[in-house]
């Protein structure tokens, strides 16, 4: 087992995983930047390590510094949490070379899934239910037109290197088509360098439901049931539960098992994501896979009792999974709230400046029923315009889900940035 590990993350994940490495004796090095000085993740690391100016691109994505502060420290893998580096090949493969572990999928994986358009293809051949459409890229209007008008409309433009809905446009008919094609390329561009897009049928009355993966080094592949991450803003998740209150039986263990053969058919070893498309008729279709852990993961931990952080840990040191697919038993009901510091008078634009009053539930596990909150911030603490406003993860489970409701309805957080000096709500809406 490794006996340093060093997150190349920062706010709550990087929170996060510093609490499963100390409970397990591993010693933890947090990386920061300029702004983030006096953050709550450099203060529960062991160690801290400076690495640049506020800027994401000058700091956190710099693989050279994260590379260089494992030397510093004699961190022996790293855990990239999610967004950053944690799906980027080229930062796997430099800590492979530098003789680090990834505490992630290996390189082929990020790389094979990383491409939505040859992830879909990928899917198709390993038999899991893709959304009818055109596998591949559109060259031009014309050919788009004419598969739009095959699909039949509406249709989803997409881009293939995208996610968080950038470069996504909806086209319920021929007309808005050229103008669709074309704001979608610019937001990709300028969002991943990479304007390439693809088309498919849109599924009305959709339900977005994800299922957890978990796979070794030596072939062990399960998953972990599903979440439901069906209520979004913008095509951003806001309220997250496990399980779904929508599934049966049948279709989870169908969803389940098409998961499993996807990431069977790439190696897929640490934790992993299965998003799927569910129709008001419970037929699903795969959407893409994300190489990471979830900003949602909290609920699958809450329901199945594992703790998906240490799976991950222990699959990068080379064990073999400890648990057996007979061994999933979903418990209970469990909801995530993403708390952001946003101003609802201003269309939730970012609040940022001191955070001068926040007051959070205390974490607890009592008759049943648990109140989690993973947060990265503390009163007193700055809401960067660097980073993303998240504040905290507010997690409930109980044994029902009008329980698991009623537990995050009690009053517990108020909090006021002196950037805009209003006081917002306890969850995005």
């Amino acid at each position: 087992m490794f006996k340093k590990i060093l997150i190349a993350n920062r706010g709550e994940i990087a929170c996060r995983v510093i609490k499963t490495a100390r409970r397990m004796g591993i010693k933890t090095v947090a990386v920061y930047s300029e702004a983030d000085a006096a953050a709550l993740h450099v203060d529960m690391a062991d160690e801290a390590v400076f690495i640049g100016p506020p800027p994401s691109a000058q700091s956190y994505l710099v693989i050279e510094r994260i590379v260089e502060a494992c030397k510093k420290t004699g961190a022996e893998a790293v855990h990239p949490g999610y967004g950053f580096l944690s799906e980027r090949e080229a930062f796997a493969d430099a800590l492979a070379a530098n003789g680090i572990a990834f505490i992630g999928p290996n390189k082929h994986a990020i790389a094979a899934m990383g491409d939505k358009i040859e992830s879909k293809k990928l899917a198709a051949k390993a038999k899991v239910s893709t959304v009818p459409g055109y596998i591949g890229e559109i060259k031009d209007l014309k050919e788009a037109q004419r598969i739009a008008a095959e699909i039949g409309y509406p249709v989803m433009v997409k881009a293939s290197a995208g996610g968080g809905g950038k470069g996504l446009r909806i086209v319920f008919a021929e007309a808005e088509l050229a103008q669709a094609i074309q704001s979608s390329q610019n937001e990709a561009k300028a969002s991943f360098g990479d304007d390439r897009l693809f088309i498919e049928k849109y599924v009305t009355e959709p339900r977005h439901i994800e299922i957890q993966v978990l796979g070794d080094k030596h072939g062990h592949v399960i998953h972990l049931g599903e979440r439901e991450c069906s209520i979004q803003r913008r095509h951003q998740k806001v309220i997250e539960e496990a399980p779904s209150p929508f599934l049966d039986e049948k279709t989870r263990a169908a969803m389940g098992a098409q998961a499993v053969a996807l990431a069977k058919a790439v190696n897929y070893e640490s934790a992993g994501t299965v998003e799927f498309i569910v129709d008001k008729d419970r037929n699903f279709y795969f959407l893409e896979m994300n190489t990471r852990l979830q900003v949602e993961h909290p609920v699958t931990e809450l329901v199945t009792g594992f703790d998906l952080v240490e799976q991950m840990i222990r699959v990068a040191a080379g064990e073999k999974l400890s648990i057996r697919q007979e061994d999933v038993k979903l418990k209970g009901w469990a909801l995530e709230s993403r708390i952001y510091a946003e101003d609802p008078y201003r269309n939730f634009l970012p609040s940022t400046g001191r955070l001068v009053r926040y007051r959070p539930p205390a974490e607890t596990t009592a008759n049943g029923k648990t109140i989690r909150n993973d947060t990265g911030v503390f009163e007193g603490g700055e809401i960067s315009i660097y980073y993303d406003p998240m504040i905290a993860k507010l997690c409930t489970h109980a044994a029902t889900r009008e329980q698991a409701t009623d537990l995050r309805a009690t009053p517990w957080t108020s909090f006021t940035s002196m950037a805009s000096g209003t006081t917002s709500p306890s969850c995005r809406p």
